[in-house]
């Protein structure tokens, strides 16, 4: 079978594995079926912004084209840097915008994915969130009204934890198993002032996920439709935002949104 069309970020949903599913163009291809065959894609030298629809010669920010980039809230400063969301001041690029992503509840989080992270995400995206960074083991730290107070919880952690996921490790499955993600949130608790306890969740429910991967490769070589025109192999597994060919090979399909491919499998 071929489709054609634009690709968009994977589509997640809670199973044992976790199911994926593939937008592209006006199609969803659903991607565990297709574990262990050999599946091409085909880059059809054409990019469209994931915003408004207009062609680019680039992508820019996992999408965008560059007006876009210089303008849509999608691209603010605040999308890498929480700490510094203005929203709740009233200012932001689009504030119907911000009423909708960034005025409601943010989850603040630690999560394992090769080590462990913290990291923050609007309510909603639970487990979504999760799922693409590829973490195998979550659990909610504190949940804010607002992305600016998720953003100086999560700064605050930042001296006592990574917030970033190592993706070759994470790709390699290279998990360290000795982390104890309720004792760990016990531990980042007691690191945040008085002010900003109240937002501290008392559940301590973990959630494991586990994902469609036959054998995780012991080296991973990324590959990019910016560098080829062809991407093909017998898909060996889907993890995060990755799809992971020949135990070796990993296209990150969350950066190549907007491009226009045709998939045969």
């Amino acid at each position: 079978m071929k489709i054609t069309g634009s690709l968009l970020k994977m589509k997640s949903e809670i199973s044992q594995p976790i199911k994926y599913y593939l937008p592209i163009g006006s199609e969803s291809v659903e991607m565990n079926s297709l574990i262990n065959k050999p599946v091409r894609f085909t880059f059809e030298n054409q990019i469209f912004c994931t915003n408004c629809g207009s062609k680019t010669y680039k992508s820019f920010n996992q999408g965008l084209c560059y007006p876009c980039f210089q303008s849509s809230p999608l691209a603010s400063e605040c999308i890498i840097h929480p700490e510094k969301c203005q929203a709740h001041l009233g200012i932001g690029r689009d504030m119907e915008w911000e009423k909708k992503y960034h005025l409601t509840p943010q989850i603040v989080y630690l999560a394992l994915t090769a080590n462990a992270k913290v990291g923050i995400t609007r309510k909603p995206q639970i487990p979504t969130r999760w799922i693409d960074q590829g973490a195998v083991q979550t659990i909610i730290l504190a949940e804010t009204p607002n992305r600016y107070l998720a953003g100086v919880i999560e700064v605050t952690l930042k001296d006592f934890i990574a917030d970033k996921t190592h993706w070759q490790k994470m790709l390699k499955n290279e998990i360290n198993t000795s982390v104890d993600l309720i004792a760990l949130k016990e531990e980042m608790k007691s690191f945040l002032p008085s002010e900003l306890e109240q937002y501290v969740v008392n559940d301590s429910q973990l959630l494991d996920l586990n994902y469609p991967v036959l054998e995780y490769p012991k080296k991973v070589k990324s590959m990019s439709f910016d560098k080829l025109s062809v991407v093909e192999g017998t898909l060996t597994g889907i993890k995060g935002q990755y799809l992971m060919f020949d135990y070796l090979n990993v296209l990150n399909i969350r950066k190549h949104q907007g491009y226009v491919v045709s998939i045969e499998y």
